[in-house]
């Protein structure tokens, strides 16, 4: 009797497998995987391309804590992103620019949701939500890398905020009455 149910089950897993053989549908298995450590064991999720589809950002726990990591699409390789993870503080949300320059994400490193812009070029975060009141979520970065929006509560209610990194400041959004 469970050899009959053995031979049921692989007969039944090789017909959903090959299934779509017949009738002018393949079944088409990946010829390589995209090395480089693009998935892991460990939970991922959060993927942005940059404009050019070059670069992918996301968001992993593979070191043991709430982490983002940057693969080059083309080379196939995760890119380091030196100062930007550290262990025991939340970062997530992470959005790119059109070039893979600047990278937009939410972080808790002060206790606190932040907006942060880390620049890969050289190496620096900037908080650019660090005098602002309320929680704040979601950021998107511009494909230059000059504006970033976010949501905020500062208002009491969920708002779209624009910061202009150019004049540092955000810009004035005037409720739709």
């Amino acid at each position: 009797m469970l050899q009959h149910g053995v031979n049921l089950l692989f007969y039944g897993l090789l017909l959903v497998l090959l299934g779509g053989c017949w009738g002018g549908s393949y079944l088409l298995l990946p010829t390589e995987p995209l090395a480089g450590g693009l998935n892991s064991l460990a939970r991922e999720e959060s993927p942005q391309l940059s404009y050019d589809g070059r670069y992918l950002v996301f968001v992993s726990d593979r070191p043991g804590y709430r982490a983002i990591f940057l693969f080059d699409v083309a080379q196939r390789q995760l890119i380091p992103l030196p100062g930007l993870n550290r262990p025991g503080i939340v970062q997530d949300q992470p959005s790119i620019s059109g070039d893979g320059r600047y990278i937009a994400f939410r972080s808790e490193a002060r206790g606190r949701s932040d907006i942060v812009v880390y620049d890969r070029l050289t190496r620096q975060q900037d908080i650019i939500t660090a005098t602002w009141q309320g929680e704040v979520q979601l950021p998107a970065i511009s494909g230059d890398g000059r504006f970033v929006t976010f949501q905020s509560d500062r208002n009491g209610q969920w708002n779209i905020e624009i910061y202009d990194r150019g004049v540092r400041s955000p810009l004035p959004v005037a409720p739709d009455n």
